[in-house]
């Protein structure tokens, strides 16, 4: 994946797409795949926003049938069976406990219900991933993290987890391989208008800090919570919250419900650590400072300690990271009580609006997006994201993969890991270890990348600043409490690669720190 402004300048394309999060880079690969001239730019780094700031879930969305939306429900189900089988490096099972305690606020025969339908809408997929029931001292077995007080029994069921930010990167390098001009960094500055009509933009690329013109038959604004300063966009934004804590010694997750206000948060096992998430608050502040504020940390760590023996404080926080949902309006009062659908609003100018929507449902709604962008240019044809393997499914067996690391010295956590981040491409990261075998060594001794991959994410994956590469490309930033110095290094590592001289390392350095 390389970087090229010179791609934009005075082209004309079909489709321009403004955004480069998860509807962004799906709406840029189906388009190209049904033969589009495509450009997908975004004022950032990809998936630089609320795309890297999920619950790394790919999920039918079980709390969502409380509220009777069954069609959402079956929508994401059906999609991520769909993910589960075309990108089984990228997407992979993983199950969830759901406790039942003599206070809780869905009693068993509700949730036993509820899980059943959950399985009917997901087609009934099977043992592995279809909900199962515990008595009192097997599930405290199971989940042994678990307060056992006043603990009844509960269920475990079944959904899919990802790394949301890598999950993005793959899917733009797929619209890449079809012919799209990927650019990130570059920011749509106004419209070109004819007749009242958008027919292109003038652009500014943030790393050239040049201006050009850019001109497209049709753009799709895929920008998400930016889309509310747009005139007559209306949208509701609530702000999302997730810790790093330490790992908790579980490979499954839990579903706990909390006690002060009813909202479903998760504890789910995340490269060696434990995400605790997520708050849903609304959100009307500064767009580009998002932050999780000393209330969040507290009220995930209250309620998280009214179900875990853990004893966790804010001392056990290792990293944080907050995003912005965009939602379709609504007056509901309680932000978690909106809906997460997902609609297309086209404005007079013929510009097209995407608002709302899940990570999981994201492909089938970009699907929707270029059906009617095809439809405004008199085309003819038809999706081919659904089941289509994605870009990085390993060419050959994994077993054979794991065989090579291991030879080169890899150790077996970080292998596992290697593929789930590259997929086929993994395999470009033998050479350099056969050149210096200590890139197979760690980065940080108790999580799982490598130096190789470091170089590898920074030579190959359009990284611009250091913050894309340590928060994004390797969630470093927010899994490890990285000093200073230890920042340095890897921006010191990499430089050759990138490019930078010392003043830039510096600069990097001190951006990474103060972000933070």
């Amino acid at each position: 994946m390389k970087r090229d402004w010179r791609q934009l300048a005075d082209k004309t394309f079909d489709l321009l797409v403004c955004g480069g999060g998860v509807y962004g880079a799906w709406t840029a690969y189906d388009a190209a795949l049904r033969g589009l001239k495509v450009a997908l730019i975004d004022q950032g780094d990809w998936a630089g926003a609320t795309s890297s700031a999920s619950s790394k879930l790919v999920h039918g969305g079980l709390r969502y049938l409380e509220t009777y939306d069954f069609r959402l429900v079956k929508k994401a189900l059906s999609e991520r069976q769909m993910l589960l089988e075309a990108a089984p490096h990228r997407v992979w099972p993983l199950r969830f406990g759901v406790p039942v305690y003599a206070d809780s606020r869905v009693g068993r025969l509700m949730l036993e219900a509820g899980l059943f339908l959950y399985d009917f809408l997901a087609g009934f997929p099977g043992y592995s991933m279809s909900h199962h029931r515990f008595g009192r001292n097997d599930f405290s077995r199971r989940f042994s993290i678990l307060e056992s007080n006043g603990l009844k029994g509960g269920f475990t069921y079944s959904d899919a987890q990802t790394d949301d930010a890598r999950l993005v990167l793959e899917i733009v390098d797929g619209a890449m391989s079809q012919g799209a001009a990927c650019v990130n960094y570059c920011r749509m500055e106004s419209l070109i208008e004819q007749d009242g009509k958008a027919i292109g933009a003038i652009l500014h690329d943030c790393v050239e800090d040049a201006d050009c013109k850019v001109y497209a038959k049709q753009i799709v604004n895929a920008t998400g919570c930016w889309m509310s300063q747009e005139e007559g966009t209306r949208c509701r934004l609530t702000k999302g919250v997730h810790l790093v804590m330490p790992e908790t010694g579980l490979t499954e997750a839990l579903l706990l419900t909390a006690k002060s206000d009813g909202r479903v948060f998760f504890v789910i096992p995340w490269y060696g650590r434990t995400l605790l998430g997520t708050t849903d608050t609304d959100y009307r502040g500064n767009l580009g400072r998002v932050k999780v504020e000393t209330e969040d940390i507290a009220y995930l760590l209250a309620e998280a300690n009214r179900y875990l023996n853990t004893g966790w404080n804010a001392d056990d926080v290792i990293g944080s990271f907050a995003g912005l949902r965009t939602l379709i309006y609504s007056e509901v009062a309680a932000p978690s009580a909106a809906s997460r659908d997902w609609k297309l609003e086209t404005a007079k100018n013929g510009v097209h609006y995407s608002v709302g929507g899940k990570l999981t449902s994201a492909r089938e709604d970009a699907a929707r997006i270029v059906d009617a962008v095809c439809t405004q240019l008199g085309m003819q044809a038809s999706c081919a994201t659904r089941g289509k393997p994605f870009p990085w499914v390993p060419a050959q067996e994994v077993a054979a993969l794991q065989a090579r690391a291991r030879q080169l010295g890899v150790d077996e956590e970080c292998t596992f890991w290697l593929i789930r981040r590259h997929g086929r491409r993994v395999e470009n990261l033998f050479p350099a270890i056969e050149t210096n075998p200590a890139l197979a060594g760690r980065i940080v001794p108790d999580l799982p990348f490598t130096h190789a991959d470091l170089l590898l994410c920074a030579r190959d994956e359009m990284v611009v600043h250091l913050d894309d590469l340590l928060r994004r490309r390797l969630p470093l930033l927010i899994l490890s409490r990285l000093g200073e110095k230890e920042l340095r290094q890897m921006a010191e590592r990499v430089a050759p690669v990138l490019g930078w001289d010392q003043a830039r390392i510096a600069r990097e350095t001190s951006n990474c720190v103060s972000g933070k």
